[in-house]
């Protein structure tokens, strides 16, 4: 039996990130839910194991190509950083645009495709509610997190409560589960990012832009929910077996 089978998705993805894009194709979310083995994910989705194990191990073998950030390995600063300068800003840039383009699609062709009404009103509600999330993340959760590192890099004792930033992590993460709800729901109504046949330019636009942000928020989240937040709360841990000895 393959060991990939008995990881978890967070894992899988963490050791090679060219994990994520056979995850994608197969609709399998190793982000919220990333701390399922890829046995229990297969069984979920109804999926033969044994063939995505398989074209793991072709996809994520030999060497890799451009330049890769191994994330596990940086500081929670350089970390939390790296999530703003390269998510966020893509968040931030693209929201605009997107919406835009929805838009135009339902002013022009909403009768004949009413989906797209609906479309329209899921990513209103899901930049709303992104640009209030990227905003919490870096005024209050990111602060806190880069705050305790530098205490323990100090070597201070952290006397601050893990309240402090366990419950902005829950928080962070039941806002991470609801836009990957929203998303799906859009996957679903949009047929996979299918176009129709009377589809034009802007449409098909919209297509290929909401399935990148979707794709883009995936990679976003694994970064929080399965390496940011993880080892912030840690250093909490770790702070209080120190304290005990």
């Amino acid at each position: 039996m393959s060991e990939l089978m008995t990881k978890s998705l967070a894992q899988i993805v963490t050791t090679n990130h060219r994990a994520a894009s056979v995850f994608e194709k197969y609709h399998i979310d190793f982000c919220c839910k990333g701390k399922r083995s890829l046995e229990q994910a297969c069984a979920e989705n109804d999926l033969e194991v044994d063939k995505v194990v398989a074209e793991l191990e072709k996809n994520t073998s030999g060497n890799s190509c451009g330049i890769v950030i191994n994330s596990d390995r940086l500081s929670l600063a350089q970390l939390a950083d790296h999530i703003v300068n390269t998510h966020h800003s893509y968040v931030k840039k693209e929201m605009g645009p997107i919406l835009g383009y929805l838009q135009k699609i339902v002013s022009k062709h909403g009768t004949r495709h009413p989906e797209m009404i609906k479309v329209l009103e899921i990513f209103t509600a899901i930049k709303e509610e992104m640009e209030q999330h990227m905003e919490k993340e870096e005024k209050i959760l990111f602060p806190r997190i880069k705050e305790a590192e530098q205490l323990w890099a100090e070597d201070k004792q952290i006397m601050i409560d893990s309240n402090y930033v366990g419950l902005p992590v829950t928080m962070m993460e039941q806002e991470h589960e609801h836009a990957g709800r929203l998303l799906a729901e859009i996957r679903t109504l949009t047929n996979d990012y299918n176009p129709p046949a009377d589809a034009f330019t802007t449409y098909r636009l919209s297509f290929a832009e909401l399935e990148a942000f979707e794709t883009d928020l995936h990679n976003h989240v694994h970064l929080e929910n399965n390496i940011l937040f993880p080892k912030a709360l840690k250093l909490f841990v770790i702070a209080g077996e120190c304290s005990l000895n």
